[in-house]
């Protein structure tokens, strides 16, 4: 009896998703539980595993098919069902075993098209060997510094679409869902929300200190780097306490206030910015904080985030200054009220005791949806939250 691949349900907030990897070709045999299919939605990217143990009869739905929840994308076939003519295809009709196919994510399946390069000229890092974007552009980078071949030879024709002259050529390609649902949403935010933004600056020399003396011991006792973020994500902690507004939301015609602390963390991911959500970040302590930053990064990484990791949140930090950012707006993450942007840290001159010093400064700005939040309201929690960290010491580091 054949056994359907069907899609699973999806969250309230996601209605389809594109299918955007098949693992395995018709005929090859699959076992329980194996990702057998890559889902992309517009958050995220999930595997859909075989339900039973067989042979791959059939894909209903290709790669790049919309699909949505409760839709069957192929059948298992009983391994003594299997007919013959479902053996895996031979690579130029040979008879050996069928060519292995490298997993290429969407992102990097772009880039190879970009640039005609075939996917199994680029060693995956990712999960199971999956290629990813900065794989096919290490790949590129090495191209380009090696050095021009002796003798010339038949120049290669790159398989995307391009127009214009010689010199100035373009290439358009599909926007990914992650993309489009970024764009969305953030103009979303801008037509729906009163955005403001309110900045100031905080002097981290005393969380430098901090972690200069505790570190080692912290990462002896707790198994994990103590980093700037836990710092950052304590002190709003403390500022949302004070002002539980910024922590609320507006519901159609109500504010719903939020009594606990589900604190989004912006990350970098091959498909772009995603918000993985800390969950009672105010329960788990410093270690803690930092043990979920550090095991998102690597999902983000190789994305395997799933729904549930990004959805919800009740506030969100996001760190420019990573990539070098003195000073943005950040925009709020709907349904959320208020985000706090982070940048890069700077040696400036400030008066400390009547005396100008070097320190290491960073700006940081709140934006908020001025509907809600009132600018006093705003004003004061960043203040709280650069108190919180120009005297780290008051927040417990668990050692």
């Amino acid at each position: 009896m054949n056994t359907e691949i069907k899609v699973p349900g999806f969250p309230e907030s996601i209605t389809d998703g594109t299918v955007a990897a098949w693992h395995r070709r018709p005929g090859e045999r699959v076992r329980r539980d194996e990702a057998l299919v890559d889902i992309e939605t517009d958050k995220v990217m999930f595997e859909v595993p075989a339900p039973e143990d067989g042979v791959l009869g059939e894909i209903l739905w290709p790669e790049g098919a919309t699909v949505t929840a409760g839709q069957v994308l192929g059948r298992i076939v009983p391994v003594a069902e299997a007919p013959v003519s479902a053996a895996p295809a031979r690579v130029n009709g040979g008879d050996g075993p069928p060519a292995a196919t490298a997993i290429v994510m969407p992102a990097a399946r772009r880039l190879l098209e970009e640039h005609g390069l075939a996917a199994d000229a680029v060693p995956g890092s990712g999960k199971g060997g999956r290629v990813l974007k900065e794989d096919v552009r290490r790949t590129l980078d090495g191209r380009a510094s090696a050095p021009a071949p002796t003798a010339p030879g038949p120049a290669a024709e790159s398989t995307a679409p391009a127009i214009g002259e010689p010199g100035r050529l373009e290439r358009r390609v599909p926007m990914t869902r992650l993309r489009a649902r970024i764009a969305e949403r953030l103009v979303e935010a801008q037509h729906t929300a009163a955005i403001l933004s309110t900045f100031n600056e905080v002097n981290l020399q005393p969380v430098m200190d901090l972690r200069l003396r505790y570190r080692e011991r912290f990462e002896q006792e707790h198994g994990v780097k103590l980093g700037f973020m836990s710092f950052f994500v304590r002190a709003v902690i403390e500022g949302l306490r004070k002002f539980p507004v910024i922590n609320a939301s507006i519901d159609g015609g109500d504010v719903v206030y939020h009594d606990y602390y589900d604190i989004g963390v912006a990350v970098s991911s091959p498909r772009g910015l995603v918000v993985p959500i800390i969950r009672d970040a105010d329960r788990i302590g410093m270690a803690g904080i930092e043990r979920r930053i550090a095991a998102y990064a690597d999902k983000a990484k190789a994305g395997t985030l799933a729904l549930e990791e990004i959805s919800g949140g009740t506030f969100t930090l996001t760190n420019g200054g990573v990539f070098g950012s003195l000073l943005s707006t950040p925009i709020i993450n709907p349904p959320q009220s208020a985000i706090l942007g982070m940048h890069k840290i700077q040696d400036r001159p400030v008066v400390v005791e009547g005396a100008i010093v070097a320190r290491p400064m960073m700006y940081v700005a709140l934006s908020y949806d001025h509907r809600l939040i009132d600018g006093r309201d705003a004003v004061q929690f960043l203040v709280a939250v650069k108190e919180a960290l120009e005297d780290p010491a008051r927040m417990l580091l668990e050692i």
